[in-house]
């Protein structure tokens, strides 16, 4: 099952030539995250999207005081589904978040990074 990412309208992440742009590395793992945790069956493609156009449409009604950043949205509307879904406590989404964001450029070389975030 894969994500349905032809997503249109405000929603839809930035693209350039088809391809999906990111700016900085964060934004492809929160990107990434929401994809694969969809794919996993956390919740389904429409509870996203509803959440993220909600955020948009927050971000819009907000007098847009911080400049528009689709993947901070995207973020939030993954925090707000998870929450959602008591999948996991607000302040671990934060701290989660906050952690992935931080790491520096090179760290998505997966095997050795899944066993740290997920001790046994």
């Amino acid at each position: 099952m894969s994500a349905p990412l032809d997503i249109a309208g405000p929603a839809a992440p930035p693209r350039s030539n088809g391809e999906l742009v990111f700016a900085e590395p964060w934004e492809s793992r929160a990107f990434g995250m929401a994809v694969t945790l969809y794919e996993s069956g956390a919740f389904t493609w429409p509870e996203f999207q509803a959440a993220l156009i909600a955020r948009i449409a927050a971000w819009e009604a907000s007098a847009a005081d911080e400049p528009y950043h689709y993947y901070r949205l995207w973020l939030a509307a993954l925090e707000d589904v998870l929450a959602d879904l008591r999948a996991v406590s607000t302040d671990e989404i934060t701290t989660r978040t906050q952690d992935l964001a931080q790491r520096p450029p090179g760290h998505d070389h997966h095997d050795h990074d899944e066993h740290h975030d997920h001790p046994h």
